[in-house]
């Protein structure tokens, strides 16, 4: 009985199918198939059964799926005590980022962090922040950044880098654009441009409204910020966004949002349990945004 089989079992079992799990291990379907019987043989009970359209685990084989995971995460935690007592760090992580969120420093501390442990494979996916928090919370992902209303998902580690109030934001020729500011109620008789549910700032305008008894029109929405305000430039409505995202554009008046007092917050998200590589990703992280060292 070797690990790698073990691991190949567990991979079948979790996939309920031969050709997706040697995918994922990374070896051909036959491979996995002839390690998968030699497993059996050693053991001398059929692990998985074959005969229906998918590969699931026999009566034996379920208890013995519990015994393997045990036995992987034994060893796994052996490598990482042993690596951290050696001072090495290897393994893979991956990050989670918001769409259409270009934020350098977490670019600058992934890039540190190659350069520091080149032994660790390091994946970038993308997603809606609500998404990639149930990713973090079942371990898909290690490490993300998130926008979030007030404050981080109170049941993961996290630290805000940012953190920024709403503003409403219409073109120069816009009847608002003389204004200063824009009471919430105010904003709920336009049509709004907003982004999709799922990221912060949305959950900031759609928390707020409701505490006001209100709710936006919600004419258009767009993944992405820049979007959102080529919309309003169009006249199809006044874009909201968080003050940042508008900083700097000269064909757009941004209004102070009142009534709005919940600010949008993007943050670093993680497990309370971290790997040592997680670790020593926080440690370059916690270095390009400038945070506190314990800053939790």
């Amino acid at each position: 009985m070797e690990l790698r089989q073990l691991k190949y079992f567990v991979a079948v079992a979790e996939e309920a199918n031969f050709t997706r799990a040697a995918e994922r291990v990374h070896i051909s379907q036959p491979g996995i198939s002839a390690q998968i019987r030699q497993l059996e043989q050693d053991l001398g009970a059929t692990l998985i059964n074959r005969s229906g359209r998918t590969a699931a685990p026999t009566a034996v084989g379920e208890v013995a799926l519990g015994h393997a995971r045990a036995v992987l995460a034994a060893a796994q935690a052996l490598r990482e005590a042993v690596d951290e007592m050696n001072g090495l760090v290897r393994g893979r992580l991956v990050v989670g980022m918001v769409t259409a969120c270009t934020v350098t420093p977490l670019f600058d501390a992934l890039a540190a962090f190659r350069r520091a442990h080149p032994g660790v494979e390091i994946s970038l996916v993308e997603d809606d922040s609500a998404v990639l928090v149930e990713r973090v919370r079942e371990g898909a992902v290690d490490l993300a950044l998130i926008g979030a209303a007030g404050r981080p998902p109170q049941d993961l580690d996290g630290w805000p880098v940012v953190s920024e109030p709403l503003v409403a934001a219409v073109p120069s020729d816009h009847p608002l654009a003389a204004r200063e500011e824009i009471t919430l109620t105010e904003l709920c008789g336009e049509p709004v441009i907003c982004l999709p549910p799922g990221t912060g700032v949305r959950a900031v305008l759609d928390r707020t409204a409701a505490e006001h008894g209100l709710c936006p029109a919600v004419a258009l929405q767009a993944s992405a910020p820049d979007a959102v305000i080529d919309l309003a430039l169009r006249g199809l409505g006044v874009a909201v966004l968080s003050r940042s995202m508008v900083a700097g554009r000269t064909d757009l008046r941004a209004l102070s949002l009142t009534g709005a007092d919940l600010p949008a917050v993007l943050a670093l998200v993680s497990a309370p349990a971290a790997s040592p590589a997680l670790r020593e990703l926080l440690v370059h992280c916690r270095a390009s945004f400038r945070l506190p060292a314990e800053d939790r």
